[in-house]
């Protein structure tokens, strides 16, 4: 039978028995892009009162003011950073010049990890903790899009310039916010433009950063999309597929009797949605789709492969392995059904592939980050949501670690593609400042 692992691991195998899909039924209960719920919240006076006082502290009022005097600059890094390629697993040349804007706004150090992650240390008093600032450094467009940014009014046009370029821009101005104000911290603070944010590139930056190798992370940050009052405080877990169905192929007519994966395929896609179906109009809301099928060569041709991605997405761990284990059924019954049928010739066979593991987790409302989180936005005239999204938070939200992800402000449209904008609005510039409050909230400032 088959067996499932993760980290890219391919299956090869014949079936030769029966199965069943299971009926299942649960009563359980980026992306901060496409599929957040919000969540009216309660704020504790306890940071509330924190905020505001921190932002009475004179260096703080001058870190605040700086980011409005900063506002050009802000925006020529953010042109800047669009304009430099940064394909899924090809982030190296917008990395170097990340790192490059870093270390000239004056951090202590910084360095890019072996998988691309661009790090910059801002050393605190005591160092006893440290807390990470972070945006994504990749997009989603292949390599020889055209990245040159179009100036419509005050609109920017060009892909990526929304999701993520802005939020790295917001990180590299909180820095130089931080260092023309003088502003000391107790614990280190870490800034960083994240690889494989997006798509295929399963928050590979980010679990790099959470694994033995990465560098100690007390409370995480990462900015991307949204406004002012969205705080993400919960993960959408998801796993997705590369399903292959492989035979001998041949001739239509002179091979036929062979077994078919565009058989299989299609009997698998039924399978799996008739129950996927039932299983996700209760519970814990849960997300499947198809989203890319291919194969064969001609139509005079029984094709040699067939094949599907398959993306399965809920908060709760344990829907995402129901409906993962659906797909699995679904995928040897196919199986076993067109080895029955054929009339000649060597079994069918599949290849299953895991291609992205995103954990689910969450912090809870009463979590200090979240908390502080949410009493920025309220200082800042926003009404602040919790919400659940797909971003690099989910890593350090499945290991209990403090993670918040924030908007990196601004209005935006067209994510994802060509047309892709983004606008200066009334919230772009108390997105650097809720952000800027959060980090020396959590960071601490040193009297």
């Amino acid at each position: 039978m088959i067996k499932k692992k993760k980290n890219m691991l391919v299956m090869l195998l014949p079936i030769a028995f029966t199965f069943c899909i299971p009926q299942m039924s649960y009563a359980q209960g980026p992306s901060v892009k496409t599929e957040e719920t919000a969540q009216d919240v309660t704020i504790n006076k306890r940071y509330a009162n924190e905020i505001k006082a921190l932002a009475k502290r004179p260096a703080v009022k001058t870190a605040l003011q700086s980011v409005i005097d900063l506002e050009t600059e802000t925006r020529q890094d953010h042109i800047t950073l669009t304009e430099i390629p940064a394909p899924p697993f090809k982030e190296e040349a917008r990395a170097r010049k990340y790192a490059q804007m870093l270390e000239t706004a004056g951090l202590d150090s910084v360095w890019i990890d072996e998988v691309g992650n661009v790090i910059g240390r801002r050393k605190g008093k005591t160092g006893k903790r440290t807390v990470a600032l972070e945006a994504h450094l990749d997009t989603v467009f292949p390599e020889g899009t055209d990245v040159g940014v179009k100036h419509k009014g005050d609109t920017l046009y060009a892909p990526g310039v929304g999701d993520d370029t802005r939020g790295l821009a917001v990180v590299l101005t909180i820095v130089k916010a931080m260092e023309k104000a003088g502003i000391a911290t107790d614990a280190d603070i870490l800034f960083i433009g994240t690889v494989g944010e997006e798509g295929l590139g399963d928050l590979r930056g980010v679990k790099q950063l959470f694994s033995e190798k990465g560098p100690k992370i007390d409370s995480y940050i990462a900015v991307e999309g949204g406004g002012v009052n969205r705080v993400t405080n919960r993960g959408l877990g998801s796993h997705r597929y590369r399903i292959t169905f492989k035979g001998p192929g041949g001739h239509s007519s002179g091979a036929f009797g062979l077994v078919n994966p565009h058989n299989a395929l299609g009997r698998a896609i039924h399978y799996f949605v008739i129950n996927a179906d039932k299983f996700t109009k209760e519970g814990i809301r849960t997300t499947y789709n198809v989203g890319v099928t291919g194969g064969g060569t001609s139509v005079n041709s029984i094709p040699f492969e067939s094949w599907m991605e398959v993306d399965m997405r809920s908060e709760s761990p344990e829907r995402v392995e129901g409906i993962d284990k659906l797909l699995q059924a679904a995928i040897q019954r196919a199986l076993q059904e067109e080895n029955q049928m054929k009339r000649k010739g060597p079994n069918l066979e599949v290849e299953v592939k895991l291609i992205g593991d995103r954990p689910a987790g969450k912090n809870d409302s009463s979590t200090a980050l979240v908390q502080r989180a949410m009493a920025a936005s309220k200082y800042l005239h926003t009404e602040p949501k919790l919400g659940v999204g797909s971003t690099n938070s989910n890593i350090p939200f499945s290991k209990g670690i403090p993670a918040v992800t924030i908007g990196a402000g601004g209005k935006a449209g067209g994510a994802h593609s060509l047309n892709e904008w983004w606008l200066q609005d009334e919230e772009a510039r108390p997105a650097i400042q809720k952000a800027l409050l959060l980090l020396l909230a959590e960071a601490g400032v040193s009297k």
